[in-house]
């Protein structure tokens, strides 16, 4: 088989501009755009060039495109053009140039659907960066599975990707978790201590005391007394509102009496609890096929003196102004809603002075752009990360913020519920564990990654037609089959004769493989990795009914030879696809 020049895009393309070039001898700023029909008789791909040269040629559309017609050059790949509607041009191309996708897969292999379309722009995807106050929920599993994927299908789209995990491991929430840990350390070692109802609750909590047992022995035991020192206890006639007020100032009082208390060794504490809570987050996502380019210390922006230095800019470029004794950024002035409070009045930074920080760093590491994918719930919170980085004097625009909306978890048709300070939460772990990295995977990025999305785990599970992992799988472990059958030698079927690729199921799976390339780069535009996961589901519903429909080793050799060099075909692309998903392609099932 010979090896068709271009893709079809750019052979079409080619085509109109040297027509244009007759039609516009003075040139025009009209894009040459092209789009495939959905229904087939009106061809490969459609153009409204001439609809667009409408006002600059003050003539009529249709008139203009058969102007186009007269002009455009004959090509062995172009069996027609013709007019339709207002004006669109109608483009088929011939039977052989479709063929022709068979080799052009086969001799590609895990690299077709790849291009250059990134030119080498360098991308940060920073994802996941979960509070390391727990474990990983299903809830992060998402982002994960969003998150990597979206960076396979930036980086086989031709960007330079860099994945970024951001470790919040500065602030009170983690304050919160070392005191849990503590408490449950000194309850252990029978010291009188109750431990607060709104510290962290889950197993995980204990198992991290038994270690800070097992490294420090009885070192980081203290007094009761002391340990409870200052820290407010409810009389029983409180109002909710009270209460839950009463034991947030009970838990801050502890926290500072183990600060105190503890004094140099604070800092082995934090560090032993931090290193074994980043260390389990690293192994469950490393276990679902997630890995980071580097992990960034939220700690270090304060320990390298990055957020001073960025409020110093700031301050000096008089975005900041001090009012009832804490420091305040002029956010409203680059459209956020509100100003927003860096420094307490206690002299401690807020969140948002680290989040300038690290996005300041960002800037200054000079990524073309930068993806930060959040939960749905900072959606409020992108205007004033916007308004930082213009004030830094960045481009706003390089900052792209992908939501991820909440998964609601499904089992036996009854909802989990989920709360991590209470323990009562279903790990992405368990999950994974229970309907296989595979499944989680694929299910993760069905939807759009701004649509709840309700995970149903009998689904997930379930060998059957109605779950999309195991019927594109299937089809993959089809092709295997029918090629273990034959038992010949697949590198030769990439000069099979495939002319007698001619009917209707053949027609639809080369169309669909010549699609494949675009659907790529589209999923890399839009950020949208459930575009593969679509298409995917459509390739194998194809094959499965081409299987069911068609013989393929059959008296006719040659015929043969043709099937299964489609067949083998279908195969890479749904390889290629699964593993842009983090999807396996097992060959039996």
């Amino acid at each position: 088989m010979t090896t068709a020049s271009a893709d079809a895009r750019t052979l079409l393309a080619g085509l109109i501009q040297r027509a244009l070039e007759q039609v516009v001898p003075t040139g025009t700023a009209a894009r040459i755009l092209l789009d495939r029909p959905k229904q087939a008789q009106h061809g490969d791909f459609a153009c409204n060039i001439a609809m667009q040269l409408a006002k600059e040629l003050r003539g009529n559309p249709r008139a203009i495109a058969q102007k186009i017609l007269d002009a455009l050059p004959a090509s062995p790949d172009l069996e027609k053009a013709e007019i339709a509607g207002a004006g669109f041009i109608n483009l088929f191309l011939t039977q052989r140039y479709k063929q022709q996708v068979v080799s052009r897969v086969l001799e590609a292999g895990p690299r077709y659907g790849n291009s250059n379309a990134g030119q080498g722009a360098s991308i940060q995807v920073e994802f996941v960066s979960a509070n390391p106050t727990g474990p990983l929920h299903v809830g992060h599993g998402r982002g994960a599975a969003y998150g990597a994927s979206l960076a396979a299908i930036l980086s086989a789209a031709g960007y330079d990707v860099q994945r970024e995990f951001y470790v919040n491991d500065a602030g009170r929430q983690m304050d919160i978790l070392l005191v849990s840990v503590w408490m449950r350390y000194l309850e252990a070692a029978g010291v009188a201590v109750e431990f607060p109802p709104n510290g962290y609750q889950g197993e995980y909590v204990r198992q991290r005391a038994e270690e800070l047992r097992g490294v420090h022995g009885k070192s980081l035991e203290r007094d009761a007394a002391a340990v409870l020192c200052g820290a407010p206890v409810a009389r029983g006639d409180e109002t909710p509102e009270q209460l839950e007020a009463l034991q947030e100032i009970r838990i801050d009082a502890l926290i500072a009496n183990m600060k105190t208390l503890l004094g140099d060794a604070f800092r082995s504490l934090f560090d032993q609890v931090l290193t074994q809570q980043v260390a389990e987050c690293r192994g469950v996502l490393e276990r679902f096929g997630v890995t980071f380019d580097r992990w960034y210390s939220e700690q270090s922006l304060y320990t390298e003196g990055k957020v001073a230095a960025t409020l110093d800019r700031l301050r000096a470029a008089g975005h900041l102004y001090e009012n009832d004794g804490a420091l305040w950024f002029r956010s409203t002035s680059f459209g956020d809603d509100k100003d927003r409070v860096v420094q307490r009045d206690n002299g401690l930074y807020t969140y948002f002075a680290s989040d300038i920080a690290y996005h300041a760093d960002k800037l200054n590491r000079g990524y073309t752009r930068i993806i930060d994918v959040w939960g749905a719930d900072h959606h409020g919170y992108i205007p004033r990360v916007r308004a930082a980085i213009t004030a830094l004097g960045g481009d706003e625009n390089r900052l792209v913020v992908p939501l991820i909306q909440l998964v609601a978890l499904f089992r036996g048709g009854e909802p989990v519920r989920m709360g991590k300070r209470s323990g009562n939460y279903v790990t992405l772990e368990d999950l994974y564990g229970d309907v296989g990295v595979d499944a989680a995977r694929f299910f993760y990025v069905l939807r759009k990654s701004d649509q709840h999305f309700d995970f149903d785990i009998d689904l997930a599970k379930s060998q059957s037609n109605d779950n999309p992992v195991y019927y594109i799988q299937y089809a993959h472990a089809r092709v295997c089959s029918v090629l273990a059958q034959w038992g010949g030698d697949e590198a030769s079927l990439r000069d099979a004769d495939v002319a007698s690729l001619v009917s209707a199921h053949e027609a639809t799976l080369l169309k669909q493989l010549m699609e494949f390339p675009e659907v790529l780069e589209g999923a890399a535009r839009d950020l949208a990795p459930h575009n593969i996961a679509f298409y995917l589901k459509e390739l194998a519903g194809e094959f499965h009914s081409y299987y069911n429909a068609e013989r393929f080793l059959i008296e006719d050799a040659a015929l043969t030879r043709a099937r299964l060099a489609l067949a083998l075909a279908v195969r890479q692309v749904l390889r290629n696809g699964l593993a842009l998903l983090g999807v396996t392609a097992p060959e039996k099932m």
